[in-house]
């Protein structure tokens, strides 16, 4: 029996060829490709940080999807959306982009290797500009697989804030964990300020300390199920991930076919 084909929601913080190759980079290129051979329909979303080269890369604005603006402590941020292709691939990238969050030569650290201050305000820019995004393109995904810190609020705000949106009425929410990345945190306002004054205090509870930890920490107490990247999990973490449904990462030829069974049983668990 053939699986039916199924819409895919790609979320990352990071995506090979536009930035350099990491563990998050790497999954982003990759996995999306293979599960688009599988005959599903995939969309993929990260940031347009200003290391990517517009020109080279062939990006430009999609301007049915520009002119939302996300608001942060009272202060509205517009977000312009642009798409570019992987030829080899076939397959289409939406990049999020902000002037004041992401027109700046460096991605999440200064010249002088310094986190930078508003790394807090990117984060929520770019984890509700996602879902904007998606509600305007009117495309409702069954699977939302999160990858990286970055799209650590994406989880709760689909459990909070976009609970009763019908294009998120279906989706069940997945989030890769990798490896701690930075050992700043997000400053003392992040929780406060990522409740967008609309989400109640407990549901920040798990996302507190704002640190590369507690980011995870919320992504996988907030998604329905997870994947394991990396082989140094913080053990606090791999209780958390036992309790749900999860797999752990590889990247032998089989990627394809072992991420849609899991889809298959993410999505079969549900019912």
């Amino acid at each position: 029996m053939t699986a039916q084909k199924k819409r895919i929601l790609f979320v990352s913080s990071e995506m090979t060829p536009y930035l350099n190759e990491s563990p998050v980079s790497a999954v982003a290129r990759f996995l999306p490709q293979a599960i688009q051979e599988k005959e599903n329909e995939i969309r993929v979303l990260v940031p347009r940080f200003g290391v990517i080269n517009e020109r080279r890369n062939r990006l430009h604005e999609v301007v049915r999807l520009s002119g939302i603006n996300i608001s942060i402590d009272d202060n509205d941020n517009p977000l312009l959306i642009k798409v570019a292709s992987i030829p080899e691939a076939r397959m289409q990238v939406y990049f999020l982009d902000n002037e004041d969050y992401f027109h700046r030569k460096f991605v999440f650290k200064d010249e002088k290797d310094k986190f930078f201050a508003d790394n807090d305000e990117r984060t929520i820019f770019f984890c509700k500009g996602v879902l904007e995004t998606v509600k305007k393109l009117g495309w409702a995904p069954d699977i939302i697989h999160c990858q990286g810190w970055m799209t650590s609020l994406i989880p709760v705000y689909l459990k909070t804030l976009y609970k009763d949106e019908p294009v998120f009425k279906n989706a069940k929410v997945i989030y890769s964990v990798f490896e701690n990345e930075f050992k700043e945190d997000l400053g003392k306002d992040f929780g406060r300020k990522a409740s967008l004054n609309e989400i109640d205090d407990k549901h920040f509870a798990a996302y507190a300390n704002g640190d590369n930890k507690s980011l995870h920490i919320g992504g996988i107490k907030n998604a329905d199920a997870i994947v394991n990247c990396t082989d140094k999990l913080d053990p606090d973490l791999e209780l958390l991930l036992k309790a749900k449904p999860n797999m752990n990462h590889d990247n032998n030829e089989n990627l394809g076919e072992r991420y849609s069974a899991f889809y298959e049983q993410v999505l079969g668990s549900a019912k």
